[in-house]
């Protein structure tokens, strides 16, 4: 079996780990049936994610955050109206949440408009078909 024996750049390894939970959602979302995208260049849009059914778009950010196991915060990084939903991974847990886009600065994490899921794909699509997307 192959080893890797070079050194991955601590900077580079969390690009790569974040974008390993993004490449999971667009799996998910592909196994339920959506059209997804993929920007080539996200750079001041704020899009990770789009997604579509075929007349309708949905722009979604993805999050990474350290399950501390307490009441956290998370922090808006968008732009009003710039995406539809976030969905926030645990690097260090199997479970993540489906949230609505917010305009407050900063919000719990256990919201109650945000929905827990389970680190599988049909926890996550249950949660996510649960979601109110405000447009």
């Amino acid at each position: 079996m192959p080893v890797r024996k070079t050194e991955t750049k601590e900077g580079t390894f969390k690009t790569m780990r974040n974008m390993s939970f993004e490449n999971v959602l667009v799996g998910w979302f592909m196994q339920d049936g959506w059209q997804v995208f993929k920007p080539v260049l996200d750079d001041g849009h704020q899009t990770d994610v789009l997604i579509s059914d075929g007349p309708n778009f949905y722009r979604i950010q993805v999050k990474t955050f350290e399950d501390k196991g307490t009441y956290q915060e998370v922090h808006k990084d968008w732009d009003d109206g710039n995406i539809d939903c976030v969905i926030y991974f645990s690097r260090n847990s199997k479970f993540g949440y489906v949230a609505p886009a917010f305009r407050e600065e900063k919000r719990l994490l256990e919201y109650p408009e945000h929905i827990r899921f389970s680190g599988t794909s049909s926890s996550f699509i249950k949660a996510f078909h649960k979601l109110e997307v405000n447009r």
